[in-house]
């Protein structure tokens, strides 16, 4: 995980940095409620795909020599080169994609079977989801 450090001069940052280094930090510490973050990730990777699954370009006919999931035309004698917007086979998916202004609306706290629950909903329920968290199971942390 990578925390911005703010304010203060260079070397105020650094000691800081250096001080919180190898320490356990909470979420409660890192989060507020109420706070809009950004989020930094990347997608799931499918590998190498061709244009048809990649971009959505429509099938050639069914008769067509040395296949039919390609594009028709790649582009114009001159300029003699493929322009970047032309649809190409190629990598799909493990791209590095940033969600900006996400809402931090609640930090709940490991043990507390009610962090879930709102005024509007009274019903005791913690973080976890019924059935756990797709692709990643219960939550058993802040």
């Amino acid at each position: 995980m990578v925390i911005q450090v703010n304010g203060g001069e260079g070397a105020d940052k650094v000691t800081f940095a250096r001080s919180m280094l190898e320490k356990p930090i909470s979420v409660k510490e890192l989060f507020s409620e109420n706070e809009m973050i950004d989020i930094i990730g990347v997608t799931l990777g499918h590998g190498f795909k061709g244009v048809t699954y990649r971009w959505g370009t429509k099938q050639l006919p069914r008769k067509t020599h040395k296949g039919l999931r390609k594009v028709a035309c790649i582009g114009a004698w001159h300029p003699s080169k493929v322009c970047w917007s032309v649809p190409r086979a190629g990598q799909f998916g493990y791209h590095h994609r940033t969600e900006v202004n996400k809402k931090v609306y609640r930090v709940g706290t490991k043990g507390d079977a009610k962090s879930a629950s709102t005024p509007f909903d009274l019903t005791d329920k913690a973080t976890t989801p019924m059935g756990g968290v797709l692709h990643y199971g219960q939550v058993n942390e802040d």
